[in-house]
């Protein structure tokens, strides 16, 4: 691995932690006022009607070259009636402590940590075609059976698979497309050859 790649898993590893942290803290005090999936869902609002419509305001707010008091500002103005009293105030903090730049981690790092509460499991799935009712229903009842978690389905259409679906549960995935068979069946193919090729070295270097 090269340094450039080492530093950059090193960040990463470091924001998480930094993320959980301040998620903690947010669904404490949110879990402690009966606020938790209301929170989740306001944080998630934010995130997906302020922000992912303007780049350019997220850009603003993760600037380490504006000053924090333009910044409370520009949120106070942006926010105005439009974010509960709780995020905002949390949204504050992280302002004063030049964190504005880690929402949308923070915001992952939440759902997870709520969904751990509640026992839950995030189940992404990717189809060729729209998923059926039925479909769905048995790939929540699998899940619940395999997992012991109550599963939260998050369904999307991906048109380049060939067929089937593909299943992820954190870091582990079930490719069931027809794809994934290909590309599972490909590699098979090489790791045989490799091997094939191997022996054949192994047979010439001892004479045999």
């Amino acid at each position: 691995m090269s340094d450039t790649a080492e530093t950059a898993s090193h960040v990463d590893v470091g924001t998480e932690r930094v993320a959980r942290v301040y998620a903690e803290a947010l669904l404490s005090e949110a879990w402690d006022s009966h606020q938790g999936q209301e929170t989740l869902e306001d944080f998630d609002a934010l995130v997906k009607y302020v922000l992912d419509p303007a780049p350019e305001l997220e850009q603003y707010l993760s600037s380490e070259i504006v000053s924090r008091e333009n910044k409370q500002a520009v949120l106070e103005r942006a926010l105005a009636g439009r974010c509960p009293d709780l995020l905002m105030k949390f949204l504050l903090v992280l302002n004063n402590h030049n964190r504005l730049g880690l929402i949308r981690p923070i915001l992952a790092e939440y759902r997870d940590l709520y969904d751990q509460r509640q026992n839950r499991v995030r189940v992404r799935v990717r189809s060729a075609v729209p998923l059926t009712e039925g479909e769905m229903n048995r790939i929540k009842d699998e899940a619940r059976a395999a997992l012991g978690k109550e599963p939260v389905v998050e369904a999307s259409v991906d048109p380049e698979l060939i067929g089937g679906l593909v299943v992820r549960v954190a870091d582990w995935q079930y490719d069931g497309s027809v794809q994934g068979r290909l590309e599972a069946i490909r590699s098979n193919i090489i790791e045989k050859g490799s091997h094939e090729i191997q022996s054949g070295r192994d047979r010439f270097s001892s004479g045999g």
